[in-house]
């Protein structure tokens, strides 16, 4: 059984952050760890929130009570999101290097969380260059969404060869695999890539009329969970955008603003429609 240490945001009410990620991590079998970056009453979306970020001082030293229980031998990844403010940054590299220390086979999945078309930036000053400058060279895995990967690579992405070129360009940086979501492949059509060490793969579905936060942080969760499981990369890449794809329709035909998780999980596990992808 795989165990994972997720660091990144808490709602008390919704599902993003944590609360999107942890529950399709045991789901599919996982062990899981939190450490939460922020705690807040739902995600800033809404028009009233409140909460506030957690002091990058208390996350290191919550992780140092984990340490201290002798268990980070134990810990096979860290995925980490939102992180609320820039000084958790240094904490977060401390935390990979250690359980990397402590089990060299441990991947360190990074979800660089920092904006979206359409909406901009929605983080904090110097999160962005965080990502970009020291996260990615201890990256195994990264998954960014569109906007993120033309932030991280310096480069526009308007379709998938775009989407290639910038993927390739992250994988110098440092990480072996890079997932990137939320791509055009055309009008009707949202795309997925998914670049590895044997080649680059995409994944496209229908453009569902729904704007449901959290997809993000569960996809990433998922992907991790698979590649945990031993999935080779493409397999994985399907499987995580068939569940999605299942989980998104289960929140439109609920009604509700949030991800149907709980509704849709045996999507999580067995997706009800078959995802075919293709080599670039």
């Amino acid at each position: 059984m795989p165990t994972v240490l997720s660091v990144q945001s808490w709602v008390a009410c919704g599902t993003v952050g944590n609360t999107a990620a942890l529950f399709p991590l045991q789901r599919l079998g996982c062990e899981t760890w939190s450490l939460n970056t922020v705690a807040f009453s739902n995600h800033t979306g809404h028009e009233r929130w409140r909460g506030d970020t957690v002091p990058a001082s208390d996350i290191a030293a919550l992780f140092e009570g984990i340490s201290e229980l002798g268990v980070l031998a134990r810990c096979d990844a860290v995925l980490s999101g939102y992180l609320g403010e820039a000084e958790t940054g240094p904490v977060l590299l401390d935390i990979v290097a250690r359980v990397k220390a402590a089990n060299r086979r441990a991947l360190y999945c990074c979800d660089p969380v920092m904006g979206d078309v359409g909406l901009g930036y929605y983080v904090r000053a110097g999160i962005p260059e965080f990502f970009r400058d020291r996260a990615l060279a201890l990256a195994d895995i990264v998954t960014p969404n569109r906007f993120e990967l033309e932030w991280l690579s310096g480069r526009p992405v308007r379709n998938l060869a775009d989407a290639r070129e910038a993927a390739a360009a992250l994988r110098q940086s440092g990480p072996a695999i890079v997932l990137a979501t939320s791509l055009d492949a055309d009008a009707d059509r949202v795309a997925a890539l998914a670049a590895g060490p044997d080649g680059v793969w995409a994944a496209e579905t229908p453009r569902l009329a729904i704007e449901a936060t959290g997809c993000g942080d569960a996809v990433a969760a998922l992907f991790l969970a698979w590649l945990l499981k031993g999935k080779p990369v493409p397999d994985a890449l399907a499987t995580t955008i068939a569940a999605i794809y299942g989980v998104i329709e289960a929140t439109m035909l609920s009604g509700g603003g949030e991800l149907a998780l709980v509704a849709a999980q045996d999507e999580l596990v067995a997706p009800s429609r078959p995802m075919s992808v293709r080599r670039l």
